[in-house]
């Protein structure tokens, strides 16, 4: 009986062409398909034949990308590898927002750090242009030596933000109690990596050490299940399978999950925040404590 022949270069180069596609599918598509590289003079670069996309910051400027389609609500997840080692000064943002001077907005912002302290990961929503809601956490994991996943949740009962499937962060709809929400302008994703040594790091005591330029954060694995906006109007069709998110709420599992990472990694609350907020907390902080 004759050996297998050995498999030629050839068709190894199919294969390899074949399972490249597979797993395109089974993990987020073809960045070429999804975003844009906005700025940055070709520090923003998809390689890997679209399975990678990475933002680099230098003293002459930084980069950014943006996704191809619009959402009005949307379940969207992109795996993230922040910059290592010394980072201070710089901040890798990662958000969703509508265009007009009275926008919408959903904000991770990850803010650098000197090598061996934790990345602060900032947090705001803005809505009709007022933010002034920011929340901010430590993480329980090294986010510069592995991808991990930060997800956005935005239907009509809330905003969820996800780190690694975990909910970090959650703000409700409770335009009943005269709290204003994100649901008319739809919103793009957005990522850009900048300078903002004047307050990122410590307030702005660190500075940016242009020596360890160029700085660079790495992003893969685009899935975004959105009602897509389009023509003044959205692809949303209520009795498909794959708009569960659309209902999505945060069960009794993932309630206790948010109050523990908010006890034992929130680190700023603006809902607890007495001193800036002399004639009163906002509403929906008062609101959320009596609920």
């Amino acid at each position: 009986m004759k050996p297998m022949a050995a498999i030629s270069s050839a068709n190894y180069a199919l294969l390899m062409i074949v399972i490249t596609f597979l797993l395109s599918i089974a993990y987020g598509g073809n960045l070429y398909q999804d975003v844009d590289i906005t700025w940055g003079d070709e520090r923003g670069k998809i390689i890997n034949n679209g399975q990678l996309l990475t933002l680099s910051l230098d003293r002459a400027s930084g980069s950014g990308f943006q996704s191809h389609n619009q959402y009005l609500y949307a379940k969207i997840d992109m795996q993230i590898k922040l910059v290592p080692g010394n980072s201070a000064g710089t901040v890798t943002a990662y958000y969703l927002r509508s265009e007009g001077s009275s926008w919408d907005e959903i904000d991770f912002e990850f803010l650098g750090n000197l090598s061996g302290d934790p990345y602060i990961v900032h947090t705001n929503v803005y809505t009709q242009g007022k933010g002034d809601r920011e929340q901010q956490f430590y993480l329980w994991f090294d986010p510069t030596a592995d991808f991990h996943t930060y997800s956005f949740l935005w239907n009509s009962a809330h905003v969820v933000l996800y780190i690694d499937g975990r909910p970090i962060r959650e703000l409700k709809n409770i335009e009943s109690e005269g709290v204003p929400y994100p649901k008319k302008q739809p919103m793009r994703l957005y990522s850009s990596i900048w300078n903002a040594d004047d307050w990122a790091t410590r307030g702005g005591v660190v500075k940016t050490d242009w020596t360890k330029a160029p700085f660079t954060a790495s992003f893969r694995n685009f899935k975004a299940n959105g009602c897509v906006w389009s023509n003044n109007g959205s692809s949303c069709n209520s009795n498909s399978s794959n708009n569960a998110w659309l209902s999505q709420q945060l069960d009794f599992t993932n309630q206790k999950i948010l109050k523990w990472v908010q006890k034992k990694y929130m680190i700023y609350n603006y809902c607890t925040d007495i001193k800036r907020f002399p004639q009163g907390l906002p509403l929906e902080c008062t609101v959320r404590t009596k609920s």
